[in-house]
């Protein structure tokens, strides 16, 4: 019995330190006085510390940086005007978008680590910082060993690259974890009430390590068959989930343990993130992707001055005239990035606490939102009417599509456990859940149709698209007002039938007294 209520004891406190996240309220963290906690042992009682919010912003921002410009190796492949564009997408764009989505995943692993590691630790002094900056020096580097991944997918240096850089953020991150609890007054104050800390940092450690554990199994195998590496690799994507339904499905075979591990700090899909971070996260991918594309307008559509002076006698308004495509393609794909932020700021402003699972979802919708300056570059590289543009056309439409449904899937896991993740206006069944799915299921409805379209009439496929980019911002300006019209028409739809079920139903009473006389 003490064994239980200890355990319990551990499980209240659990669910004290999941309330409020590091740097999500800036002035519980740093307006704290330093009197609150001077009776901790071991405070120095110098006022080094310092509130982890800065800190987080600054690492969430070059996160986001780095996940996005890892789509820079792919939308650049250099394909031939000459060469099929399907030929091509088999050879090197499908590999290099595998490798792309799964480094993606896997540095927002590396993110989701990092929210969770400073949720324990809410105070920061210049030791810990040094050690963050070496961690996003580190993370910085990925984008070098995705670039030798993509390029040489069999060669061993790329993958053993990228692993060792990996192994390395982890035990920075357990060092990290170390010095933080023979700091206590760095930590959360909930923890450092605690006087069995000690059964806290081995579960950190433990969790903290495993994913270092994957990347050091993965150099090894890299040497021996590199395709069951990259098998490993994603393992750390969904190693989560797995972990969690070998336990379900263990708890099922032998019952559930006496005795539960911490369950703080694990890997539980349905744990609380922090709605700040991850939308602080999802912003600094969508700002990084809508100024991606004006690069490739800056790199490739400006002329040489002698090619404006000898092919367009001076002129260099007929000079810029020639990337009218280009310059169609980029302001309809900034559109487009913009509205999916759009419907990213709506769905996130009705949201209360993300779930892991929503998490993960929101990764795999920004995997593919990063993939759009591919979409934009692949568009209008290629002449007008000819096969390849209709293929680049709807590699384009299956990029928004997916990138949309992920941000769907979210909505559908909100609604799933919505008192807990929703306000309550928003909630299944009123006009702003309404509205919501509406808002939602634009985006992944008409990129459908415009796949379809392109098949059907292929001759006019850069019209259909580059009409539905046009279509789609009205079409959110009136969704509204669509949305009560139709809600109006179902409203009267169901008061006319109302009526005529229930004469129905009297009749058949009817019948059946009589039958019964």
């Amino acid at each position: 019995m003490s064994v239980m209520r200890h355990g319990e004891g551990i499980e209240e406190e659990a669910s004290l330190l999941f309330r409020p996240a590091a740097g999500d309220e800036s002035a519980q963290s740093s307006g704290s006085p330093s009197s609150d906690r001077g009776h901790v042992e071991g405070h120095p009682g110098h006022g080094s510390e310092q509130s982890s919010h800065r800190l987080l912003a600054y690492s969430d921002a070059l996160i986001s940086i780095i996940a996005t410009v890892m789509i820079l190796p792919v939308s650049h492949t250099n394909i031939r005007t000459d060469q099929e564009l399907e030929e091509s997408l088999q050879q090197l764009l499908a590999t290099k978008i595998a490798v792309y989505i799964m480094t993606f995943l896997i540095v927002t692993v590396a993110w989701a680590s990092h929210i969770r590691l400073f949720q324990v630790i809410e105070q920061i002094d210049d030791v810990l910082a040094l050690l963050n900056l070496a961690c996003m020096m580190l993370i910085t580097f990925l984008p070098y060993t995705f670039s030798l991944m993509a390029s040489f997918p069999d060669d061993t240096l790329g993958i053993l690259s990228f692993c060792v850089c990996a192994i390395i953020i982890g035990l920075i991150q357990a060092v990290i974890v170390i010095y933080g609890f023979h700091h206590p007054y760095l930590l959360n104050a909930h923890i450092c009430a605690l006087e069995d800390r000690i059964l806290y940092k081995y579960q950190i450690l433990k969790v903290t390590l495993r994913a270092p554990g994957l990347f050091f199994i993965a150099g090894i195998i890299s040497f021996i068959y590199c395709p069951v590496a990259y098998a490993v690799l994603a393992l750390v994507i969904f190693l989560p989930y797995i972990t969690q339904f070998t336990q379900r499905c263990g708890n099922k075979i032998k019952g559930p343990k006496e005795i539960q591990s911490l369950p703080f700090y694990t890997f539980h899909p349905n744990e609380p993130l922090s709605k700040e971070r991850v939308e602080a996260f999802s912003d600094g991918v969508f700002a990084i992707v809508a100024t991606l594309l004006i690069l490739d307008i800056c790199e490739d559509n400006v002329p040489e001055s002698k090619e404006v002076a000898d092919k367009f006698h001076g002129k260099l308004f007929e000079a810029l005239s020639e990337y009218g495509p280009e310059f169609l393609a980029y302001f309809g794909s900034f559109v487009t990035v913009g509205l999916l932020w759009f419907v990213h700021h709506s769905l996130f402003l009705y949201i209360t606490k993300p779930t892991r699972l929503m998490g993960l979802l929101n990764t795999f919708s920004l995997a593919f939102i990063g993939g759009l300056p591919l979409a934009f570059r692949l568009t209008h590289e290629f002449a007008a009417k000819s096969r390849n543009e209709i293929e680049a056309i709807q590699i384009s439409c299956v990029i928004i599509f997916l990138a949309s449904l992920f941000q769907f899937a979210i909505w559908v896991a909100a609604l799933y456990n919505e008192k807990e993740t929703l306000h309550h206006h928003i909630r299944y069944g009123g006009k702003e859940h309404a509205f919501m799915f509406a808002k939602l299921s634009l985006y992944p409805s008409v990129a459908f149709v415009t796949f379809c379209l392109t098949y059907i009439l292929s001759r006019f496929s850069t019209q259909i698209f580059h009409l539905m980019q046009i279509i789609v911002p009205f079409a959110f300006v009136l969704l509204r007002v669509i949305v009560r019209i139709a809600l109006i028409i179902l409203t009267w739809l169901f008061d006319r039938l109302k009526p005529k079920t229930s004469v129905l139903k009297e009749e058949e009473e009817s019948t059946i007294t009589v039958s019964e006389r």
